[in-house]
């Protein structure tokens, strides 16, 4: 890079802006030859956990949310089941289904990602592991504790859909390599999630405890993990599934709260409430609240990667899982608000429009 008063840096030699060309030829190929991705799709770990008891599912919306993944991905009523670990009474025999016959294609691909909720926050908030300092037995022990407990909800998650036909795989973030540095993501496994996706498979991925360049580690949040994998692998949506029915001008909770409909992002990346309108750029309008344990930034994290998200012309949806307004933002019903005056939810879109 040039300094003032010093010459400007001669340009690469030609052989060298021919390799480089060529390479970008090889990345577009590569990308064109990807099987298309419809959604992208963020698991709030407050609405698939009950986040004030530890390690809690909340079964009814993980069960409701699988079944609209399924519906959503296209796939029949009666499907092949695939979780075959062992259940209380089962034999050996029991567990493996007749699979003769059996179409296992997902007409539309979907990846996963979800949170933590009631997994890993504790441990890693009372360990400093956001922090990082490796050096300190509390933070190297609460970072093998969280990972335990992040790693166990994603094996909850990836059942609860194979158990429904399903082919979920999960991938841990910090055993494919997602590192940090300064708590930047700077190293992930992007392209071997979309080697799974043409595969046939439906990755599952989780914010997790990983390595940081400079802190020794950090936590890598799935809000973090779904802004990358949008940016690469460029879905047509990507549908926030949460515990309330979308963003709110202050908490739910309180009296007169009022859900935001829609909200427009700039190429600055300053945004505009349109319904209700607020005014430019008015983030005094928002306010989040955050969870004592939770080391992720809560609403006010998902809010600004949904933001760089739809910056890229890729529309977000925020709305609350095991709703029928999730099914119906999972299935890419909602394209136009004003003949969608029902549904409950926050649409996060660009100002120039959907990407092509």
């Amino acid at each position: 890079m040039a300094t003032p008063g010093s010459s400007p840096s001669p340009p690469p030699p030609e052989p060298q802006l021919q390799a480089m060309h060529a390479l970008d030829a090889q990345f577009a190929a590569l990308a064109k030859s990807h099987r298309h991705v419809r959604c992208i799709v963020k698991l709030g770990g407050a609405a698939i956990t009950r986040k004030e008891e530890l390690e809690t599912v909340n079964e009814p919306v993980l069960a409701a949310t699988t079944l609209h993944l399924k519906e959503a991905m296209g796939m029949p009523y009666t499907s092949l089941p695939m979780d075959w670990s062992r259940k209380d009474g089962s034999s050996v025999a029991d567990l493996v289904p007749n699979c003769s016959g059996q179409n296992l294609d997902i007409p539309n691909a979907f990846v996963i990602v979800h949170g933590a909720g009631s997994y890993g926050h504790f441990q890693a908030s009372k360990s400093g592991v956001n922090k990082g300092d490796l050096k300190n037995p509390l933070v190297k022990a609460g970072f093998v504790a969280t990972r335990i407990s992040v790693t166990k909800l994603n094996q909850e998650v990836v059942r609860s859909l194979a158990s429904e036909g399903i082919p979920a795989v999960g991938v841990a973030p910090f055993s494919a390599g997602w590192s940090t540095q300064n708590k930047v993501l700077k190293r992930d496994n992007v392209m071997e999630v979309r080697r799974a996706v043409d595969a046939g498979f439906v990755p599952v991925l989780h914010g997790d405890a990983v390595l940081d360049n400079t802190l020794g580690c950090t936590i890598l949040s799935g809000d973090v993990v779904v802004r990358k994998l949008a940016q690469v692998v460029k879905p047509s949506f990507v549908v926030f599934l949460t515990n309330v029915p979308g963003v709110f001008d202050r908490s739910p909770e309180e009296p007169g709260a009022t859900l935001l409909r829609e909200i427009v992002v700039f190429e600055d990346s300053s945004w505009t409430i349109v319904d209700p309108p607020f005014g430019v750029n008015n983030k005094s309008g928002v306010e989040t609240t955050v969870a004592a344990h939770d080391t992720t930034g809560g609403m006010s994290t998902k809010i600004a990667e949904a933001a760089a998200i739809a910056a890229m012309g890729i529309d977000v949806y925020i709305v609350e899982a095991g709703t029928p307004h999730a099914l119906e933002a999972l299935r890419g019903h909602v394209k136009n608000l004003k003949s969608k005056k029902t549904w409950m939810g926050t649409l996060i879109r660009s100002a120039l429009g959907r990407r092509s």
